[in-house]
């Protein structure tokens, strides 16, 4: 082989070499099951195969459209879900975070202004989650123990921030896509999908969905899809509904028996 086509070959597999590292990173920081930053609670073992266990997760609230219905809804059934909330959406709408504390739902840290964390410094990470967590203490008088990263983007650091301030990062295992214009009815076919397959897998489901957008203004956008999909799910006898802490002792022994 010529010096020249030596030269091309070597180029030519450091390039796929990078692509393949590049590739991993994305998968690492993007996938909301990817361990490889780091273990974060998602599932564990189903404790009872006949009534599968799902987490109702909803993010990016509280909001002024679509909350309040929401709330209705999971009261008329008995269910308690977990709200990601963000720090600047509760600073406009206290009193709706108030509510969701009040019926007995787990409260979540998703950040003050929702930014993708794995593309911001370790100061900006901190700002976030500080400053959330001073929020909801504030407004809630709680300081909650688990955090979802927007986008579900993360890097080892926002890891190590998050668990130096006492929160554990919180991923998910079925992705509804309800920001998308799918209507309900496609929006439960994905969460009928995940559902099914972590029975196969014999694991719990933990369901992504929001209550509101990260974008929402003085206009906040709907998720009445979102309530409607809540709403054949919640009615299903064949699954009971639990919030994500009910895991951590399983999901993650050693961090939680730390003082």
């Amino acid at each position: 082989m010529q010096t020249w086509q030596t030269a091309a070959v070597v180029t030519a597999a450091g390039v796929g070499a990078l692509g393949l590292v590049t590739g991993g990173l994305s998968y690492a920081a993007g996938w909301p099951t990817s361990q490889i930053f780091g273990k974060t609670l998602i599932d564990v073992p189903d404790p009872d195969p006949s009534r599968h266990t799902v987490a109702l997760t909803y993010d990016d609230g509280p909001s002024a459209r679509n909350t309040e219905p929401l709330l209705e809804l999971l009261a008329e059934h008995g269910v308690r879900a977990t709200f990601f909330l963000i720090g600047n959406h509760v600073r406009r709408h206290p009193a709706i975070a108030r509510r969701v504390a009040s019926a007995g739902h787990l409260i979540g840290n998703h950040t003050e202004m929702h930014p993708n964390l794995a593309r911001k410094s370790d100061a900006r990470v901190r700002t976030e989650l500080e400053r959330t967590q001073a929020i909801l203490q504030d407004t809630l008088g709680i300081s909650p123990r688990v955090f979802r990263a927007p986008y579900g983007s993360r890097r080892p650091g926002v890891f190590r921030i998050a668990r130096s301030l006492g929160l554990e990062p919180v991923q998910w295992n079925v992705t509804a896509h309800d920001w998308e214009p799918l209507g309900s009815e496609r929006i439960l076919r994905n969460v009928d999908r995940g559902i099914e397959q972590n029975r196969k897998r014999g694991r719990t489901s933990n369901v992504l969905l929001h209550d509101a957008s990260h974008l929402d203004g003085d206009s906040p956008h709907s998720r009445a899809d979102s309530i409607a999909v809540t709403a054949a799910l919640v009615a299903r006898p064949d699954l009971q509904f639990v919030t994500v802490d009910r895991w951590i002792e399983k999901a993650l022994p050693v961090r939680s028996a730390r003082p």
